[in-house]
């Protein structure tokens, strides 16, 4: 079997002997080695400008384009996830978020933020301290909600595509341990404090993850499709209770 380099090389030689070929070729035809040398000269010259106008202005271009259909494939499933179990995991854990009301009045006016603010209300995102404090009563109804989308959780992290955005990777995997913790502690109806603290933790991590994502995520709504960015805005997890209902 010819290896991939041997093949490149082969085709190379082929190349050069099928020029060299078709150069005889004219000057058996016409006996004519000046034309053939100035036609010649011409090429090579021009061979840096076709570089420039094919590898950089062409290939970016056509880059630029294939990035933009890998962020949008990117971004439904994104969707996907926090119609499906992103926003009621935020809306859960925000509930049993000592700083709730902090985050309440940081994240209450998503809609009206603009790519300045997204920017620097990301940049504040990552750097806040998050915590969660639960019960073995919130740890029953948080392992009843992953259990029933664990095979969703699982089917999307089959999805390709995610190898492209790290940072949503990590939201996948904090919540899938999550998931595998709380299903290994059968109903959690008894779990020892030095237990749920540990549960804390890993809740915290997933939360911490999630906010970022979830900001990203609504700016790229507000610019590419505003009618899906009005309703993540009136099912804002950061709110006393969600309300889709247009009032205004």
């Amino acid at each position: 079997m010819v290896s991939n380099r041997n093949w490149l090389i082969l085709f190379a030689v082929s190349l050069l002997c099928s020029s060299m070929l078709l150069f005889l070729l004219h000057y058996g035809i016409f006996h004519d080695a000046h034309h053939i040398l100035v036609y010649t000269l011409h090429d090579i010259a021009f061979l840096p400008i076709e570089v420039l106008l094919v590898t950089l202005i062409l290939h970016q271009m056509l880059e630029r384009q294939a990035t933009k259909n890998k962020l949008n494939k990117l971004n439904m499933v994104i969707g996907v996830f926090f119609s499906e179990l992103g926003t009621p995991l935020m809306r859960f854990f925000s509930s049993h978020d000592p700083q709730y009301q902090e985050k309440k009045h940081f994240y209450s006016s998503i809609n009206t933020w603009n790519h300045a603010l997204y920017a620097s209300k990301l940049r504040e995102a990552k750097k806040s301290a998050y915590q969660v404090q639960i019960s073995c009563a919130d740890l029953i109804e948080l392992r009843a909600i992953l259990i029933e989308k664990e095979d969703f959780l699982v089917r999307i992290l089959e999805n390709p595509t995610l190898l492209e955005h790290e940072a949503f990777t990590d939201v996948l995997q904090a919540v899938f341990h999550l998931t595998e913790e709380l299903k290994h502690r059968g109903d959690c109806s008894d779990l020892p404090d030095s237990d749920i603290r540990h549960l804390s933790g890993d809740i915290t991590r997933g939360y911490s993850h999630m906010i970022p994502v979830w900001i990203s995520y609504l700016e790229y709504l507000k610019i590419n499709y505003p009618y899906l960015f009005s309703l993540a805005a009136r099912t804002n997890p950061f709110t006393e209770k969600e309300d889709a209902v247009v009032r205004e």
